[in-house]
């Protein structure tokens, strides 16, 4: 599949993004430094891994971008879209997580990418991106989620007021663990296969340039959303009982990557370097058999008040 404009412009965009988010990850640690490579791989594409450990603010953290070229679309995306399966694809994607050192600050995560997929027939190559942000505290703030969510809620209202809110719920619906009966976080906005976008008239467009448009308004709301909680969380005072927390909500991490997450199965299953595909688990990380919080503790108020979904703008003072 040759290459098109199209993948192009993603191409330089995402590599772009991945450069800005290293950059202020950087200066909010103040310490610690990404390393940074670039990998040609085997049948075409690139990978460049970028890895950060050990830093005074972030704990561990990768941004990592990739540009996959294959023969066959893998089980993941065929899962989805069985009409494409045999056929050659290209995908471009950064994807991101973020582990910070202190527990009062939250994990997050963040993923934007784009597929052009040509179907074995021999007809027109298809694309769709997907993507998102999503947040995963463990000790909650409720002016921290709320920010999160207003902010992903702004930067989808250009291209429809109906975006935020499918999306936001797509996203309880994905980062959610069955097996626990309870959410990884407290969300924010996921979409798969988009290529169209409803507009300000809620008509629909269909143009790859729109659905470009409303990734990059997005993806460039991420560091907006994260940045300001980092500032206003990481000087908080912590002790054991919190680092013990945060790594057994750690584990809830660990158990979503490896059991449930497509962009993991993907990753493997094009045949990826496996250190960067897994260079988004937590270097610490802990189980407790049948543990359960304290009643009325703050551990107690992230089950009860922070990951059953819930409409975090509707008392918001500029709704």
């Amino acid at each position: 599949m040759k290459d098109s404009p199209q993948l192009e412009a993603a191409r330089a965009y995402l590599e772009g993004l991945q450069d800005e988010i290293c950059d202020a990850l950087e200066t909010d640690d103040g310490e610690a430094r990404f390393d940074r490579r670039e990998i040609e791989r085997e049948g075409g594409g690139l990978s460049r891994p970028r890895v950060l450990s050990d830093g005074a603010v972030i704990e561990s953290a990768a941004v990592q971008y990739s540009h996959t070229v294959g023969n066959r679309l893998p089980p993941a995306a065929t899962d989805r879209r069985p009409e494409l399966a045999g056929g050659s694809y290209q995908a471009v994607s950064v994807s991101l997580i973020v582990h910070p050192r202190n527990p009062y600050v939250p994990t997050c995560h963040a993923n934007y990418r784009l597929f052009f997929a040509l179907p074995p027939e021999g007809d027109d190559a298809v694309w769709w991106f997907g993507g998102g942000f999503d947040l995963t505290p463990y000790y909650g703030f409720e002016e921290d989620v709320v920010h999160w969510h207003r902010v992903a809620r702004d930067a989808c209202r250009p291209f429809g007021e109906s975006l935020y809110p499918a999306m936001k719920k797509a996203c309880d619906d994905y980062f959610f663990l069955p097996h626990r009966g309870e959410a990884r976080g407290v969300g924010g906005i996921f979409f798969d296969d988009l290529d169209r976008v409803p507009g300000s008239d809620e008509q629909g467009d269909t143009s790859f340039e729109s659905c470009f448009a409303f990734v990059r308004s997005v993806s460039s709301a991420f560091l907006d959303a994260y940045r300001p909680i980092v500032a206003k969380r990481k000087s908080t005072p912590y002790g054991e009982r919190e680092r013990a927390f945060q790594l057994y909500r750690r584990g809830r991490y660990v158990e979503y990557n490896l059991l449930y997450d497509r962009g993991t199965r993907f990753g493997l299953q094009a045949g990826a370097r496996t250190e960067s595909v897994l260079a988004s688990l937590p270097r610490e990380v802990s189980w407790r058999y049948d543990w359960s919080p304290e009643p009325d503790s703050a551990e107690a108020r992230l089950y009860s008040d922070f990951l059953p979904p819930r409409d975090w703008l509707a008392a918001s003072a500029d709704e």
